[in-house]
């Protein structure tokens, strides 16, 4: 399927000049946890992504990201030891089997004008392509400029775009390397804007069910009025109720197309059916639609029993290995916090944790990192 331009995106900046510089939503959360860890060092990040043109517009997606190791500064002199480039691909490789580095990120205390040579010396050793793209951000300032390399030049860009998609590539290198990174969910920068951006993905998600829900019962009311007249017109016909039979049958079938149509939409964008709104009780939407409690119990034990709760010690032995959660039919925020823990205390931490600014977008199959 050929690549097109992200949907789900919200602007940084002015992006009137090219390449359109696209920036994953995982990705921006990873680069803003490292900011922490560049207080007292600096820290490198490769940039891994594809360059590419949509509508003869140059453009550059990045989708994921990957902590260099051993980054120094020598006075103004950066220091990147050649391995460490070498061991960066053999992970690349590893964790972003479908991308390609399309450039790197410096995160220190300072700007990036006293060590301009520096910057570029490094750039036209490892990133000598067009279109490529170094990020440096301030970590005590908490300020981030965009360059592009463009006929042997660093050039800084005035904007960017942060877009929303599936990036299970980027999760998973979160999850792996939590540990390693040391990130605690007190790291996670919280963004009002993408909590802002996600509430109107969910409304206009909500409409599109409205609208469909609509068409199911002007169709019905549209078949009811259809019977009525042919019923009125051949009341004293006997011969014309085969053709009202066959009508009755063909309108029934349309209406089960749309229905089936619908459910397919359904089905489709099960992200849409995780984020249910908050009822008047406060309590988050589910993965899937409201059932009975302790009915998944009950099944499970062959008998009618009341709901139980697992035990959190047994659910979170299970999980200490993977470090995330995978979400299941039925799941909120509040059942998988007293699931793992025992009590709701930690739905907060989870949010944080994954950048749900919003705890109604989880999806099944969804994999929570754990704090």
């Amino acid at each position: 399927m050929e690549r097109q331009f992200p949907k789900n995106v919200r602007q940084i900046g002015s992006v009137g000049d090219e390449p359109k510089i696209y920036v994953e939503d995982y990705v921006d959360i990873y680069l803003n946890q490292q900011e922490q860890q560049a207080e007292e060092t600096p820290v490198g990040i490769i940039l891994i992504g594809e360059i590419l043109k949509l509508e003869g517009q140059d453009v550059v997606c990045i989708s994921g990201a990957m902590g260099i190791r051993d980054v120094r500064m020598n006075g103004t002199e950066i220091v990147i030891d050649k391995e460490a480039f070498q061991n960066m691909e053999e992970e690349r490789k590893k964790y972003f089997p479908s991308g390609e580095a399309v450039g790197w990120c410096l995160i220190e205390n300072g700007h990036p004008g006293r060590q301009d040579r520096e910057i570029k010396k490094v750039h036209n050793r490892r990133f000598q392509r067009d279109n490529t793209v170094f990020i440096w951000k301030d970590a005590l300032d908490k300020e981030e400029t965009f360059y592009s390399f463009r006929n042997g030049e660093l050039v800084q860009m005035d904007g960017h775009f942060i877009y929303y998609e599936k990036n299970p590539d980027m999760q998973n290198y979160m999850i792996m390397t939590r540990g390693k990174n040391k990130v605690t969910p007190c790291e996670v920068v919280e963004d009002q804007a993408a909590k802002d951006f996600r509430s109107i993905v969910r409304m206009r998600t909500e409409e599109k069910e409205r609208q469909s829900s609509r068409l199911i019962y002007a169709t019905s009311a549209l078949l009811v009025v259809v019977v009525l007249a042919i019923g009125i017109s051949t009341v004293n016909n006997f011969d014309k109720m085969a053709a009202v039979q066959d009508s009755l049958e063909t309108l029934s079938q349309s209406v089960s197309k749309t229905e089936r149509q619908t459910e397919t939409v359904s089905e489709e964008n099960p992200e849409a059916l995780a984020g249910q709104p908050k009822d008047e009780s406060g309590v988050e939407g589910k993965a899937d639609t409201e059932t009975n409690a302790g009915e998944g119990t009950a099944e499970g034990n062959g008998a009618e029993s009341e709901g139980t709760v697992p035990d959190p010690s047994t659910i979170q032995e299970q999980l200490d290995n993977e470090k995330y959660y995978m979400v299941q039919k039925g799941d909120t925020l509040d059942s998988i916090s007293v699931k793992l823990y025992g009590d709701t205390s930690h739905v907060k931490a989870i949010c944080k944790m994954n950048g749900l600014s919003d705890g109604n977008l989880i999806y099944i199959g969804q994999k929570l990192l754990l704090p």
